[in-house]
């Protein structure tokens, strides 16, 4: 799919600013797979990651409950 969008000359964003935030805001609502997401930034999986936090984004998508409970199963592998 391709999207033209048409930024006011003032607004101070580049392109990649611009795919980096809808890659980012993807990722973030779980719309999009972190590699997917990448890709639409036009950066490997790690550069993606690394730079997640600079636009608003943690990489750790789970919640506390949804870890907590990752945690507690994992630990039931190895009693």
């Amino acid at each position: 799919m391709t999207i033209d969008l048409k930024i006011p000359p003032r607004a101070a964003f580049s392109e990649f600013d611009i795919k980096m935030m809808l890659a980012a805001k993807l990722y973030e609502e779980r719309k999009l797979a972190l590699g997917y997401c990448a890709e639409l930034a036009g950066l490997s999986k790690r550069a993606f990651i690394e730079l997640l936090g600079k636009y608003g984004v943690s990489v750790f998508s789970q919640t506390a409950r949804e870890l907590k409970s990752d945690i507690d199963n994992a630990s039931k592998l190895f009693r």
